[in-house]
């Protein structure tokens, strides 16, 4: 069996790499970008399951995200971003270019199971 790819950027040490490691414990195969310019352009080649972005890394993961969202080849993957509890204005801002799901980098270590189900919902 093929193992789901999870396209993920994160700016915070601490919860990036225990997302990684719970991502592998759940079986995805986790490829990470350092750029979130990567996070498009890595979509378009690897053809991720979703994508986890972190919202620590600014307006730069916001504009990477809206493109993404904008390119039809893309914009069907679904995204979940987590930030700060105190970065609501982040968390809006994510929502408003297109993504599936925010959340606070503790909910992302503690349900991301449940996340992961709720964002790979087909509607």
């Amino acid at each position: 069996m093929i193992q789901p790819l999870a396209l993920v950027f994160y700016e915070k040490l601490m919860p990036g790499s225990q997302l990684v490691n719970k991502l592998q414990d759940l079986n995805y195969r986790v490829q990470t970008v350092s750029d979130p310019a990567l996070l498009q352009p890595g979509s378009l080649q690897e053809s991720p399951l979703l994508v986890i972005a972190d919202l620590a890394g600014g307006d730069a993961v916001l504009s990477a995200i809206a493109g993404l969202k904008a390119d039809a080849a893309t914009s069907h993957i679904p995204v979940i971003a987590f930030a700060a509890e105190s970065a609501t204005q982040a968390m809006e801002a994510a929502q408003k270019v297109g993504v599936k799901l925010v959340v606070s980098e503790n909910a992302i270590a503690s349900h991301l199971p449940e996340l992961l189900n709720q964002a790979l919902q087909i509607e």
